[in-house]
């Protein structure tokens, strides 16, 4: 079989076992809150960019308008199967087809990228895509001789690039690479006299305006927001370990090692005579991003994911490696690629397997007892039907005249979506992490109508810290959320009568209030079976 036949067939099966994947698990927090951006549409969003939002509504037309957990990955599971295509398209620039062909299998064989940014409305999906996409048409820019083509090339580069702008913030390390590679190549150093990357440039922040607009009308809330998260105190140890050591964990050891080795082995090559242009070209990019998480992580906490896009540079090389070495023992080599193929087939199952059955949580009768609720990955992803079912049992799901809030931004987002459909609004209630919700309508909007407070494992004095708001707040009682007989989340519910003052957001949301046009939208998702509006 030629690789390009291979190639296909990786994308059809991969393709395949990612849609059953995307069809049999529950919506996570964060897919929750995100889906209410295809609610709210707008430029931008508090914490990103709007292209997830754009990706969540094209799956969801896919689906011929039907809302639900399915709908809104299928755009993501789509965007991933092009991924999987550029990665061997760049591979194969540099090292040949079968090298490409192994490379994009690498990909396709890592826990994070294909389960969750290949599979779930995450932005690191679309970010992947438009990643891959920005140095294909970099590798072609920079390659090609003078006069070829014009501008035309570069052009390309800037529309992928702005689409990975889009998509999040991360994107801006592209360029820096471009910058590095130019000081360390000389070859690429005559590109800084000609239009072409500056015209690129203008046509990805062209195309990244509007989150620019969108900023500057909102107190630069996004902003302030994501470049605060990369701000801390003194040093510390712990957080550098972390950012080291659990990206491992999301890509997989044994495929995080050879990334580390292709890294560290040609890194140390990097200004050798011998290095090709197209080796260092990957080597440059892959350092900014890594080096400046791991400069965060020295000072603060850093999410395991954020540095992934630094390792997308270096799949390449491993597919060069493992093209290099197939020779050696190939029957070996096959069986090898059979085992890394079957794990995330393995751990997904095992993933759906707990999600459907709770059969390893502790408290299940007859299930093992390894895992408690809280500490349960799959828990968030089941039991917010019944949350939305035993609402509407009480009546307190069609009333436009009252609406739901719960202190937390991803319990609203999926009490949100676990009740589309219904009239009354969900709202969030946290003085400082609000999210989007502090912007999607206004405080005073809600003043003078009745509240129901959802409080979820609630804490000592949970609905006191409301008694200011409200004239008073009554108890309507308390119901568990059970998977198969464990107990998974503990629900009070509070009617909340007349709300007297309007509920303040901190700089964040109160002081940088957008300017609101109209009044304020409705904060329900949008009906089950009915077009995103």
């Amino acid at each position: 079989m030629t690789p390009r036949r291979a190639l296909w067939g990786l994308i059809a099966v991969s393709g395949l076992l990612r849609l059953a994947w995307a069809a049999g698990m529950g919506v996570g927090n964060d897919e929750a809150y995100h889906y209410l951006f295809t609610v709210h549409r707008d430029w931008s969003y508090f914490d990103h960019p709007p292209m997830v939002a754009l990706v969540e509504a094209a799956g969801v037309a896919l689906g011929g308008g039907a809302v639900s957990a399915f709908t809104l990955r299928l755009g993501f599971v789509t965007l991933f199967a092009g991924s999987t295509w550029l990665m061997a398209r760049l591979t194969s620039r540099f090292y040949g087809e079968r090298a490409g062909l192994l490379a994009a299998f690498a990909l396709n064989v890592t826990g994070y990228h294909t389960a969750a940014a290949g599979a779930f409305a995450l932005p690191d999906g679309p970010l992947l895509f438009f990643w891959l996409l920005t140095l294909d048409r970099l590798a072609v820019a920079l390659d090609a001789p003078d006069g070829a083509g014009g501008l035309r090339p570069w052009l390309w580069v800037g529309l992928a690039w702005g689409g990975a702008m889009l998509s999040k913030y991360h994107a801006v390390f592209l360029p820096a690479g471009v910058v590095l590679y130019a000081a360390v190549e000389p070859s690429a150093r005559r590109w800084l006299r000609r239009p072409g990357p500056y015209a690129a440039t203008a046509v990805g922040l062209a195309l990244f305006a509007p989150v620019v607009v969108w900023n500057a009308g909102h107190g630069w809330a996004s902003f302030l927001f994501q470049g605060g998260r990369a701000l801390g105190g003194g040093f510390r140890p712990g957080a550098l370990l972390a950012a080291l050591v659990f990206p491992a964990v999301y890509l997989f050891p044994w495929i995080w090692f050879r990334l580390v080795s292709a890294l560290v082995g040609r890194g140390r090559r990097l200004l050798d005579p011998a290095t090709t242009p197209g080796e260092r070209f990957l080597l440059c990019q892959a350092v900014p991003p890594l080096a400046t998480f791991l400069a965060v992580a020295c000072t603060r906490p850093v999410l395991p994911h954020w540095t992934l896009v630094g390792f997308l540079p270096l799949f390449p090389i491993v597919g060069q490696t493992w093209d290099a070495a197939r020779g050696a023992d190939l029957p070996r080599f096959r069986r090898r690629l059979a085992l890394l193929g079957a794990m995330p087939v393995v751990v997904a199952g095992l993933m759906l397997f707990q999600a459907r059955t709770g059969f390893f949580q502790k408290g299940r009768p007859g299930g093992l007892g390894l895992v408690a609720a809280a500490q349960d990955p799959t828990a968030d992803t089941v039991g917010w039907d019944a949350v939305a079912a035993e609402l509407r049992r009480r009546g307190l799901l069609d009333r436009p005249d009252t609406f739901l809030f719960t202190g937390n931004w991803y319990q609203s987002g999926q009490l949100a979506f676990a009740a589309r459909g219904a009239r009354t609004p969900v709202l969030c209630y946290h003085a400082w992490d609000a999210r989007s919700f502090a912007f999607w309508s206004r405080p005073e909007d809600w003043v003078g109508r009745d509240g129901v407070l959802v409080e979820v494992n609630e804490r000592p004095g949970g609905s006191a810290r409301y008694d200011k708001w409200f004239t008073r707040i009554e108890p309507l009682g308390t119901f568990p959320v059970e998977r198969a007989g464990a107990p998974l989340r503990t629900v009070s519910l509070y009617r909340c009568v007349r709300q007297t003052v309007a509920f303040p957001f901190d700089d964040l949301g109160r002081n940088i209030r957008p300017r609101h046009r109209g009044a304020g939208g409705r904060l329900a998702a949008a009906p089950a079976d009915g077009p995103v509006r």
